[in-house]
C-alpha cells in the first residue's frame, strides 16, 4: 500500500510504481482529488485503475462532476469498513 500527502505527490507515485487501486479525497492542496483523477484518466497508462472518491461533500452536482471525469465510486465521509468493502466490492467485484 502506497500513501500520498496530495494529489501531486499521488500522481508522480502512480507514474512510478505500479498501483491497482486509487482511493483519494476530493479536498485536498494543491491538488484536488477531482484534478487528480482527471489527470489519471487522461494518461493512457493510468486510466485503466479503479479509482473511488472520497469526500465530505454529498452535493449531486459534485457526484455528477465526479462520474463525469471518469470516478469508479464514490464515498461520502463518514463512513465504514462495511461501506468501503462494498465501494470496493462494486468496483473490483467479490474478494
Amino acid at each position: 500500500m502506497q500513501s500520498a500527502q496530495d494529489g501531486g505527490e499521488a500522481l508522480t507515485l502512480l507514474k512510478s510504481n505500479h498501483i491497482d487501486f486509487i482511493i483519494s479525497d476530493w479536498n485536498m492542496e494543491p491538488m484536488t482529488g477531482i484534478e487528480l483523477l482527471r489527470e489519471v484518466r487522461g494518461d493512457e497508462k493510468l486510466k485503466h485503475i479503479p479509482f473511488i472518491m472520497v469526500t465530505a461533500e454529498s452535493k449531486t452536482e459534485n457526484v455528477i462532476t465526479a462520474q463525469q471525469a471518469g470516478v469508479s465510486n464514490y464515498i461520502v465521509k463518514p463512513f465504514n469498513a462495511e461501506t468501503l468493502k462494498g465501494k470496493m466490492e462494486s468496483v473490483l467485484g467479490a474478494f
